[in-house]
């Protein structure tokens, strides 16, 4: 019994002292930023920098692999923080969230057969794509809302996702698990969208999907900015060039572009206006009126708050404000 214990009280020193050793010859230096780094970011482990969690995105930014940006849940807080401790100059961020790329929900896309199976939309695409006559349309079974983290995603009653801008991180689960690529990320201040992804010709568009963009091109012509265009026979808007007028949504013939701002809000047209008239000719929707040197008028109905004239208006007497101000005001 006492040479059993010796023995193994012997083996027990031996495997200690080659842990002891093994330990120093293989020890990692780590560095000690890491740790203050990995304190400022979120911790959401969300994975929308492009590594596993926000431990790796710290090694990524102490290997100057990713710039302090990449954290897109942390915002601009976490970046200027990121940016004074590494001793770096911090770059404006453009917060992202997730959009959907369709309007196809029920009464509206075309069903052309009874989907009866797992209501998965991975799942429903390997019979038959769910039954919806259109193969660009949303599935509509709650996939992108099962595997988002953060429940920002609702099912709409037309079974379509409802994305929920204050709680979405950017954290791209929902558009990788997305079997349609119908889900995107976009800057959240991008709120005109064109609500259809499918490259089909305007006729079967039209067979398949009441509120589908047909490739007309009227969005492309009517957009001041030219942040509109034509891919092929789908529509597409530019975020980086976009000024959110609304006029293509306006205009859109089928109802394909929706405008997240309206209610918009309108202009106001102060005593300062000396009627030179350059608002009421670049104004796209005929809403302002007025003689020659004279104070010019905005008619609330028209208007669309799209924000051209009040650039453009050379004594800055135009202003954005609301439809109460446009009631009372001068």
């Amino acid at each position: 019994m006492i040479t059993a214990v010796i023995s193994l009280t012997g083996l027990g020193f031996v495997a200690a002292l080659g842990l002891g050793i093994a330990s120093r010859k293989f020890h990692v230096e780590v560095d000690p930023r890491l740790l203050t780094i990995e304190g400022i970011l979120p911790g959401l482990n969300c994975g929308a920098c492009g590594y596993p969690g926000c431990g790796g995105f710290a090694e990524g930014l102490l290997a100057e692999e990713v710039e302090v940006t990449g954290c897109a849940p942390g915002g601009e807080e976490v970046v200027n923080q990121l940016a004074e401790y590494l001793g770096l100059e911090a770059a404006g961020v453009v917060r992202k969230v997730a959009v959907l790329k369709c309007g196809g929900g029920t009464g509206k896309a075309a069903i052309e057969a009874n989907y009866e199976g797992v209501e998965d939309c991975r799942a429903a695409m390997l019979l038959g794509g769910g039954g919806k006559a259109c193969r660009y349309s949303c599935v509509g079974f709650s996939t992108c809302e099962k595997v988002c983290p953060f429940d920002a995603i609702v099912m709409s009653d037309d079974a379509l996702p409802i994305i929920d801008p204050d709680k979405c991180t950017a954290c791209n689960k929902c558009v990788v698990a997305c079997p349609r690529d119908v889900l995107t990320l976009e800057p959240v201040e991008h709120q005109v969208i064109i609500r259809c992804s499918s490259p089909d010709s305007g006729a079967r568009v039209k067979k398949v999907c009441s509120v589908g963009c047909t490739g007309c091109g009227i969005c492309e012509k009517v957009c001041p900015v030219d942040a509109a265009t034509l891919d092929g026979k789908l529509a597409s808007i530019a975020p980086d060039r976009c000024v959110e007028c609304g006029i293509c949504a306006a205009r859109c013939p089928t109802g394909a572009i929706t405008d997240d701002l309206l209610p918009r809000t309108t202009i106001v047209i102060s005593d300062v206006c000396n009627g030179c008239t350059v608002c009421a000719k670049i104004c796209p929707f005929d809403a302002i009126t007025g003689d020659t040197k004279e104070q010019h008028v905005a008619d609330p109905n028209r208007c669309t708050g799209c924000g051209l004239c009040v650039s453009r208006c050379p004594v800055d007497a135009i202003s954005l404000s609301g439809p109460e101000a446009v009631s009372t005001g001068g």
